[in-house]
């Protein structure tokens, strides 16, 4: 029997998981949209075959390609406990409903062939938020998609599974945390599946995991998961994901992998508190990786390493490097590519105990300080405390580790992507048609997000072109991804019941 090639259409696409998920899964990614430029400079990298629609608000589901699956993950912005809780009413959560108009056009278009699934992500904040006044909204527009009128009974409390049956479509959510799917990442994530020609919602969040025989998540935090993914992709696909050893992540076809949530080689990851820079740990487990990752602040959480030398640098993103107090060593320093010197030390200020130290055995400890212009180590000294150690407070080193803050490629990684997902995306000779399609880009952006009173112009949109990486961005759009082995385990189940059809 001949399997039919399935579709998918990204909204909100941001990193590209949703579409790269696809990929593996056997499920072809036709369009996406999304209005930060990196990420689509990403993505049009990484899957050129899929076409870039801009923002939501402009599309028309009717007039688009059908697709099989839609998936998105709406901004959690006025829905996450950390924000200020406006609900969908509020101008970024309220975008749920134009992915909703989509669906529903499309599917009026279709006479209800397409899409046949749609899956949607978010924070668990969306359970409790508007005392859950917003996740009985949210199922009830899925509903809406079927019926002209629900109403949908509202529990004291949100369970973090259920599903809904109803005449010939069926509704199932359930929480994922990452940690328990292959990752080291603490990331609790709703995935709601709506099927709106069957029944099998609940059969793909629930019942088919041990038809797909991975992701076992009754196993600890940490512990290797367990199974054959070779089973489910053979029905999928040939490609899948291997942890080589935690260094990276390689997509591989034709050879098989188990997904772990604890490579061989892990980094000790001390929690950062982001309001008073508590740390706790170590950890085996990061926590959630947040788009605020970069922005200042004591944002990222430290990790731990036993390297035998030291460097202090500071480094400052778009600009000349500032450095200080720098020791001679016989171990090269992280190269970091995302500013103008390529010595520049991956992670900002680091701080290490010196081989001969290490060597005596001596324990010895050392503080950094910094201030507008520079940086600074003292040896069983503390530096100075001044009072905006709340943003950036001292970093101290004891015996023969160092602190540092986690690497955007780390974020990378913490959410299940292959390195080099972020690599390779100058462009020193754009055609004209590219800077068009850029051009476009950027306003819609400015009009949207950022604000600025005057466009791009043609000269700045070339300049970005040829080197359009920052780690501030890259970190905002890991923040703002999903997990990916998460998303494969959810596609995964849509693609066994539509090639079952």
């Amino acid at each position: 029997m001949k399997v039919r090639k399935l579709t998918l259409g990204s909204l909100f696409d941001g990193s590209g998981g949703f579409s790269l998920a696809g990929i593996i899964c056997g499920i072809e990614p036709k369009w996406a949209s999304e209005v930060e430029p990196f990420p689509i400079r990403v993505t049009s990298k990484r899957i050129p075959q899929m076409k870039h629609l801009g923002d939501i608000s402009s599309i028309n589901g009717a007039e688009i390609e059908p697709v099989d699956v839609i998936t998105f993950g709406s901004p959690c912005t006025d829905l996450s406990i950390a924000g200020k809780r406006a609900g969908l009413d509020g101008s970024q959560s309220s975008l749920f409903y134009e992915a909703m108009r989509i669906i529903k056009e499309m599917r009026c278009k279709t006479n209800g062939e397409y899409p046949r699934y749609a899956v949607w992500e978010n924070v668990c904040g969306a359970f409790s938020s508007n005392k859950g006044e917003d996740f009985k909204s949210v199922i009830e527009e899925f509903c809406k998609v079927k019926v002209e009128k629900v109403d949908i009974p509202k529990p004291d409390k949100w369970e973090n599974a259920g599903e809904v049956l109803g005449d010939n479509y069926s509704i199932a959510w359930r929480v994922l945390d990452a940690q328990y799917w292959g990752v080291p990442q603490r990331r609790k994530r709703i995935f709601l599946v709506a099927d709106f020609n069957g029944r099998s919602a609940s059969e793909i969040l629930f019942e088919s995991e041990s038809l797909r025989g991975h992701f076992t998540q009754s196993k600890k935090t940490g512990q290797e998961t367990t199974g054959d993914t070779s089973k489910s992709a053979r029905e999928t696909s040939n490609i899948c994901l291997n942890d080589q050893g935690g260094s990276r992540m390689d997509v591989t076809k034709g050879v098989t992998a188990t997904l772990r949530a604890k490579s061989n080689h892990p980094p000790l990851v001390f929690d950062n508190h982001g309001r008073d820079a508590r740390i706790k740990g170590p950890v085996d487990v990061a926590q959630t990786v947040v788009s605020l990752y970069g922005t200042g602040g004591n944002n990222q959480p430290f990790v731990l390493e036993k390297p035998r030398t030291f460097d202090i640098r500071l480094t400052s993103e778009g600009t000349v490097n500032v450095r200080a107090n720098i020791y001679e060593s016989d171990v090269s320093r992280t190269i970091d590519t995302s500013g103008n010197s390529p010595n520049s030390n991956q992670g900002g200020i680091a701080i290490v105990s010196s081989k001969d130290e290490l060597r005596k055995g001596k324990q010895s400890t050392y503080s950094s300080s910094k201030n507008s212009h520079f940086t600074s180590a003292e040896k069983e000294l503390a530096s100075t405390l001044v009072a905006t150690d709340y943003k950036d407070p001292p970093l101290v080193n004891v015996e023969d580790l160092i602190v540092r803050r986690l690497t955007p490629t780390e974020c990378g990684r913490l959410q299940g992507f292959p390195d080099g997902w972020c690599d390779n995306l100058s462009e020193d000779n754009p055609s004209d048609e590219e800077i068009n399609f850029w051009e476009k880009v950027w306003e819609t952006h400015r009009q949207l997000i950022s604000k600025n009173k005057r466009p791009k112009t043609r000269k700045q949109i070339i300049k970005w072109l040829s080197q359009p990486h920052s780690d501030t961005a890259e970190y905002k759009m890991w923040g703002n991804g999903v997990a990916l082995p998460c998303v494969i385990y959810v596609l995964t189940g849509i693609a066994i019941q539509l090639n079952k059809d």
